[in-house]
């Protein structure tokens, strides 16, 4: 399915790109995050999870809506990645 990726502060800066239109097999949002760090790289320690598998301090919002991992992807959605605080 296809999805729009933005990416906010740190993870933005971290990347060098704002947003992406993505293909993925990822039904949800952890998945989607999943598929992301597998790509190694910036996408690999911006969105990197802790050692003890624990979510590292990047939120997740699905339609402009703050969003927990298991939250379900549809076609053609909006998910962001985003810092815990971010300044305007």
């Amino acid at each position: 399915m296809k999805v729009k990726i933005k990416y906010f502060a740190s993870v933005r800066e971290a990347l060098g790109v704002d947003e992406e239109n993505v293909d993925t097999r990822a039904t949800t949002v952890g998945a989607l995050r999943d598929e992301l760090i597998a790509r190694g790289g910036g996408h690999a320690q911006a969105l990197a999870r802790n050692r003890d598998g624990k979510t590292r301090a990047v939120r997740a919002a699905l339609d402009q809506r703050m969003s927990a991992e298991d939250a379900a992807l549809h076609e053609g959605c909006e998910v962001a990645f985003f810092p815990p605080v971010t300044g305007g």
